[in-house]
C-alpha cells in the first residue's frame, strides 16, 4: 500500500531548499529524502512516511539507528530511524491483515514550509490529508501535520486533527530507534516506580529497579507517564535524553535474538545495537477528537546537556 508519488524533486527544491542547510535529493534505487545541514547538527528525513532517518549533531556521532537490512522501497516501512505510526499503534484493533502501525509510514507527506530560525535551527513542516487512498483502510476526515525542528535537539511535533462531522479515535507514536554501543553495556533511567504493560507477557507489573537493563527481549508500555528518560551509554560516553508532551504512555522496545532471526528487514544480530524509546498514546491513553478538534505529540531528543 502507498500513495503513489507525487513529487517532483526538482520543483520542491526550488520552492523549498535553503541554500547551504536544506536540500532535496533522489538517488537511484533510493527513496527521495531531504538532507540538513545547520551550525547545530546533519539530519536526513525521507518523504516517504516524513520518516526521519539520520540525526547527528556536531559534538558526536549518530543518535538513530537504522537497520543496514531496511527496505528502500514503496509500499514497505522503513526499519529505524523515527517511523511515524498513525492511525493506530501496533496492529490494528479489528483486522490483522491492515498494516502493522498504521498507514502513516507508508505514504508520502506533502511538504509545505521550510525555514531557517534565526537562532540557527531548521524547521520542515509535512502534512498528511484524508484522500481515497486513507479512506481505503480508515474512513476518517483528517489533517495531520509533523513540523520537525533541527538543531542541538531534533523537537518532532505531530499535530492531528479531526476536519470530519463526526467524532473519531486514533493512537500513535513517534517510534524512535537509538544507537548503541551494545544493548549489554546501557541502562534506561526515569521509569522508576512506573506500571507498566508488559507485551510479552500479557501482565502489568510495576518497575522497582531503579534503571532498567536489557539482556532479553522487551515490550513494555510504561503508562501514565510523561516523565523525560535518559538512556545512559558508558561506553559511547554519552547520555541521551528523551522528553515528550502530549503522550502518556512510553514504549520501550527490543526485540532480542530470536526474534530478529525472523525479520527480513534486520540484521540477525541487529539487536545488539539498538533500543526504541517512544512517545506512544495507544491502548486506554488512544486520543479521541470531536470535530474540529486537535491533539499534539511531541518528542525532543537529545544529548543530556
Amino acid at each position: 500500500m502507498n500513495l503513489e508519488s507525487p513529487l517532483d524533486i526538482d520543483l520542491l527544491d526550488e520552492k523549498f531548499s535553503l541554500e547551504g542547510e536544506l536540500g532535496f535529493i533522489e538517488m537511484e534505487g533510493e527513496l527521495p529524502f531531504i538532507s540538513v545541514s545547520n551550525k547545530y547538527a546533519q539530519a536526513d528525513i525521507c518523504l516517504y512516511g516524513a520518516h526521519v532517518m539520520s540525526f547527528t549533531p556536531h559534538n558526536t556521532f549518530e543518535l538513530l539507528w537504522m537497520s543496514p537490512s531496511s527496505f528502500s522501497e514503496e509500499g514497505k516501512a522503513i526499519r529505524g530511524g523515527i517511523p511515524v505510526c498513525f492511525p493506530w499503534f501496533g496492529p490494528h484493533n479489528s483486522d490483522p491483515q491492515l498494516p502493522q502501525h498504521g498507514f502513516g509510514r507508508l505514504m508520502y507527506w506533502e511538504v509545505i514550509e521550510t525555514r531557517a530560525e534565526a537562532n540557527g535551527e531548521t524547521l520542515i513542516r509535512f502534512q498528511l490529508n484524508a484522500s481515497e487512498a486513507t479512506k481505503a483502510y480508515w474512513p476518517h476526515d483528517f489533517s495531520a501535520e509533523l513540523v520537525i525542528t533541527v538543531g542541538a535537539a531534533l523537537k518532532l511535533i505531530l499535530n492531528v486533527t479531526n476536519t470530519s462531522t463526526e467524532a473519531f479515535e486514533y493512537s500513535c507514536a513517534l517510534h524512535s530507534y537509538f544507537n548503541l554501543s551494545g544493548i549489554e553495556n546501557i541502562h534506561i533511567e526515569g521509569l522508576q516506580g512506573t506500571t507498566y504493560y508488559n507485551q510479552l507477557t500479557k501482565a502489568n507489573a510495576i518497575q522497582e529497579e531503579a534503571n532498567l537493563t536489557i539482556s532479553e527481549p522487551v515490550t513494555r508500555h510504561y503508562l501514565d507517564t510523561q516523565t523525560p528518560v535518559i538512556i545512559a551509554d558508558p561506553v559511547f560516553r554519552r547520555r541521551i535524553q528523551v522528553q515528550k508532551a502530549g503522550s502518556q504512555v512510553t514504549t520501550v522496545w527490543n526485540p532480542g535474538q530470536e526474534a530478529c532471526l525472523n525479520m527480513q528487514d534486520m540484521p540477525d544480530d541487529g539487536y545488539e545495537t539498538f533500543v526504541c524509546v517512544e512517545a506512544t498514546n495507544a491502548f486506554k491513553h488512544s486520543i479521541t477528537l470531536a470535530p474540529g478538534e486537535s491533539h499534539q505529540t511531541a518528542t525532543i531528543i537529545g544529548l543530556e546537556v
